[in-house]
Formats: C-alpha cells, sequence, structure tokens
C-alpha cells in the first residue's frame, strides 16, 4: 500500500543512484536520505583530477564475480574468481589492464565499462549522461528535502557538500548536510575509528538513525519533529574538545574530536588563509623573498609513491581507508616494500609551519596551488595536508596522520573538456582540489602538506609521455621544479579559526 508519498534512501552506488532518479523530477517523491552519494563521477569519484581511481577497475572486476552470469555458470564464476585475486598483479605498476588479455573479456559490458571509465579522462559526452553527472541537472532535481551524508575518510565529502550546497541555492525544500570521521559504507557510521586513528565514543553518532527516521517524519509523513529548528549542517571536528576516549584504543592514535552545528558551509567564523611554500621544507604565513630558490625531485611512475591510506572505496584488503602515520607498512598496504617515513623518499617534498603556538581549527574546502614546472610533457602533481603529532609519550617519534589530499594531471590544468600537454620546461600554475575537512591542529603540532606526483596504486600512475590514456607503451621519468617565490607564491589554502592571537604569531613565521 502507497498513498503516494514516496521517500529514498540509501548509501553509495545506492546514494547516487537517489540522486540521478530526482533529476528526473518523478511526481510522487517526496524526500531523500542520501548517503555518500557523488554529485559528478567524473570531479569526484571515478575520476578526480584528470586521473583514475583504480579502485573502479578492481570494482569492475568483483561485480562481475556476483553477476548473473557467474552465478549460473560455476566453471566462468571459478576463471572470475582466480582473476580477482590477481588483482595486485594487474595494478603492477603500470596498470596492465587491456581489452581481451583479462578473464574480464569473458563478459563484454563489464570489460567496456572498465576501459570506458580508464581511457575517457576528458570531460567528455560520455561522462555527460545523467546518471554521471548529477551537477549538470540540479535545475531539473525535484523540489524535496534531502539529507546528505558522507564522512572525511569516504570517497564522497566533496560530492555531498556540493550537492548540498547546488540544492539548496535552487530549491526551496531545506536541505541538510551530515559530516563525520568517517570512512565509505554506511556500517562506518556505526565506528568511532577510521584506520589508525580514534575519534572517540560520541564519533559514531549514535543518533544518525534517529536523525534519518526523524527526517521522513517530518518531510514525508508531516509530523513536527522540531528538526526545521536545528542547525541544517552537522560537522565532526577531528582533534577538536576533549572527547570521550574509549576504555581500549585497540594501539590506534587517540585524536578525538567533537560535534558542531553549522547554518553553512563552510561554518561562519571560518575564513580563507594562505600558508606560502618556502624555502627549505618551511609552510609560512608569507611568501618567500623574489630570490627563492626553487624546490625539485624526480618522479619516476616505475616506483610511485605508495598509497598509505586516505580516502578510498572498495579495496580495503589492500589499500584500507582512513587515518595512518604515513609511513610504511608492508603486508597491509600495496606496494609498502620498508616501514620508513614516505616523507624520506627523495620524490616528496615536505613542507610544514614551526610547532603552532596555539590551536588552529580547520573547516571548509582545501586547495593547493602549485607554481611548477617538468621536463615531461604531462605528468601528475599530488597534494596531502597532514597533522604532524610531535614527540611525546604517546607518539614516541611522532605521527603523521593524513587528512585530505588529491592529484592534478598536468593535461587538465585548464579544465576537463580539452586536453593540453605541457612545454617542458615552463612553469605553469597547477591547482589542486583536495578533499573538504575539519580538524583542530593542536598547539604544538605542525601543518605540513606533502608534495609529490603519485599516489600508488589509489590512482594510476602518469607515464609523463603524453600518450592517449589507457595506450602508454612507454614510460619516462620527469623531472620536476616547485616555484616558491614572490612571482611564484605556491600556497595551500584553507579555512581556519585560530584559536587566538593573529595569524603570522600563531604560525610563528616572524
Amino acid at each position: 500500500w502507497c498513498n503516494g508519498a514516496v521517500g529514498t534512501m540509501g548509501a553509495s552506488y545506492a546514494g547516487s543512484d537517489q540522486s540521478a532518479l530526482a533529476t528526473l523530477n518523478p511526481p510522487h517523491l517526496r524526500a531523500q536520505v542520501i548517503g555518500q552519494g557523488t554529485s559528478n563521477y567524473h570531479v569526484s569519484s571515478m575520476r578526480q583530477g584528470g586521473a583514475l581511481e583504480q579502485r573502479f577497475i578492481r570494482y569492475a572486476f568483483w561485480m562481475a564475480t556476483t553477476s548473473r552470469a557467474a552465478l549460473a555458470d560455476p566453471d566462468l564464476k571459478r576463471v572470475l574468481d582466480a582473476e580477482y585475486l590477481r588483482i595486485p598483479e594487474l595494478f603492477g605498476p603500470p596498470l596492465r589492464f587491456r581489452p581481451g588479455r583479462t578473464a574480464l573479456r569473458l563478459l563484454p559490458n563489464y570489460e567496456r565499462w572498465a576501459w570506458d571509465v580508464l581511457t575517457h579522462g576528458a570531460y567528455d559526452a560520455y561522462w555527460r549522461q545523467r546518471g554521471y553527472t548529477i551537477d549538470a541537472y540540479w535545475d531539473e532535481y525535484s523540489d524535496v528535502p534531502v539529507l546528505f551524508q558522507s564522512g572525511w575518510y569516504d570517497t564522497y565529502p566533496r560530492g555531498a557538500v556540493a550537492n548540498y550546497l547546488g540544492l539548496r541555492a535552487r530549491k526551496k525544500s531545506p536541505m541538510r548536510l551530515v559530516l563525520g570521521p568517517w570512512r565509505h559504507g554506511e556500517a562506518t557510521c556505526e565506528e568511532s575509528a577510521s584506520g589508525d586513528v580514534e575519534f572517540g565514543i560520541d564519533a559514531p553518532l549514535a543518533l544518525y538513525d534517529d536523525l534519518r527516521l526523524r527526517f521522513f517524519d517530518q518531510y514525508l509523513k508531516g509530523l513536527d519533529t522540531g528538526l526545521d529548528g536545528e542547525p541544517p549542517v552537522r560537522y565532526f571536528v577531528m582533534g577538536a574538545g576533549a572527547g570521550r576516549r574509549p576504555e581500549d584504543v585497540a594501539g590506534r592514535l587517540w585524536h578525538g574530536g567533537e560535534w558542531r552545528g553549522a547554518s553553512d558551509w563552510p561554518p561562519a567564523g571560518f575564513r580563507e588563509t594562505a600558508l606560502y611554500l618556502s624555502a627549505a621544507g618551511r609552510l609560512r604565513a608569507e611568501p618567500d623573498a623574489a630570490a627563492s630558490e626553487p624546490s625539485r625531485y624526480q618522479y619516476d611512475p616505475r616506483n610511485p609513491v605508495p598509497t598509505a591510506g586516505g580516502s578510498i572505496s572498495a579495496a580495503e584488503d589492500i589499500l584500507p581507508s582512513g587515518g595512518f602515520d604515513q609511513r610504511g607498512q608492508p603486508g597491509r598496504f600495496f606496494g609498502h616494500r620498508d616501514t620508513l617515513a614516505l616523507a624520506s623518499r627523495p620524490d616528496v617534498l615536505t613542507f610544514e609551519t614551526e610547532p603552532l603556538a596555539a590551536d588552529v581549527e580547520i573547516a571548509g574546502p582545501v586547495e593547493v596551488v602549485l607554481f611548477a614546472a617538468s621536463s615531461a610533457v604531462d605528468t601528475d602533481f599530488t597534494a596531502k595536508l597532514v597533522d604532524v603529532y610531535p614527540h611525546a609519550a604517546a607518539t614516541p617519534g611522532g605521527f603523521a596522520l593524513n587528512l585530505c589530499d588529491s592529484i592534478l594531471r598536468a593535461r587538465y590544468r585548464g579544465g576537463y573538456e580539452r586536453e593540453e600537454l605541457l612545454r617542458p620546461g615552463e612553469v605553469y600554475e597547477f591547482r589542486i582540489a583536495l578533499y573538504p575537512t575539519a580538524n583542530r591542529f593542536a598547539a604544538g603540532h605542525r601543518i605540513r602538506v606533502d608534495i609529490s606526483s603519485s599516489n600508488y596504486p589509489r590512482f594510476d600512475a602518469n607515464p609523463n609521455t603524453g600518450e592517449p590514456l589507457g595506450h602508454a607503451r612507454r614510460s619516462v621519468v620527469a623531472d620536476q621544479t616547485v616555484y616558491h617565490d614572490a612571482a611564484h607564491p605556491s600556497r595551500l589554502l584553507l579555512h581556519t579559526r585560530p584559536a587566538e592571537g593573529a595569524v603570522s604569531a600563531i604560525f610563528r613565521t616572524a
């Protein structure tokens, strides 16, 4: 029985599909709860910054093993299951996926989908279809109340924020946004830890089920639950407040945090603050002088920087998601060969503040503006925001906690609609949009940004040759130069709310 008023809910694929449904403006839709869904599959899902999120190649193989054809044919399923177990070998590097060269050829539709995701780097007609490009159809979206939910270590916080802001600006119906310290998967909303980091017993948001029930009671059944009188944005500030610590943190880093309410995103009181990359690996409140020497490194696609946590999904067995100390963990992460800090690699540049004089809280978008040159005609640049714990009894040797990261493929520096290769040696501006986050950097900690050209196997390794995506047959080592002087003010952009004092004093740049 149905009275004609329909509400929808679901997470991940079932979240994004709800948005695709709503762009058709179905007449009986009245409310939606969208967990961990994207606003654009090209910008923040299957691809990011023009690079491939390789987990989707793995996802294609996994979906093939559970397909109707595989379940109906035991021999086919055995072949696909065996191929799925070879995914680490397929990842190389480089990625060794070619049409007709894996068992996925036995299911041509699955193989074609994986190949399309791999080779359609530009924002072309393939990505503009309604189901992939929600943000292009916001004007047609049903004008109904929507609750968007995601997490800082989920793969879709950018999509959730974009959908919330985009629809709020266009619709009369109330929109709500919940952002926790969670990973991908609806069940993670019930967890207090992400990766090796513990956020406290309040982190699971035990009332999330209650919130969803109140949401549907309010907007589907027409009952007054008081929801309209509460802030539309609820977000978790990692590292903030005393927090309620579990009795057993199981060897994880105790980072803590607390929930906040806000009427907007970014929250009121936060302002964009620039921290400038500087000589000797410093991150300062003022740019370097005109004569500052640039920083250099070499990027070899055959030896990429290995992934260590972050906003990942569909690959937990080889790529655990969440927050981790940024050092090698062989046997736990794909491609880790030693236990050294990733920052010790010669192809990673680190820029960090002095120990903070007071707490610094951030909430909102994060961006790195990089002025750089390469010896290659195409390459990638990556950026990672890190909360650096000092050496202490609880963190002997310190702890470099990853907060958010991203990548930009150089050929798409001017936009995703067209490719434009580099002129080797010429300086370009690259704007790397990291995922949004909220974190309090405690006094004595350092704010750090890591710059490199790979994050593998989360993203495909750019061969630096400029060949069509997916068709590269060779690779070259790229000499990368990052400029940070008055004419080239490379910088980290954060939305900050310093606890007290002037920014220059807190960052000790005088």
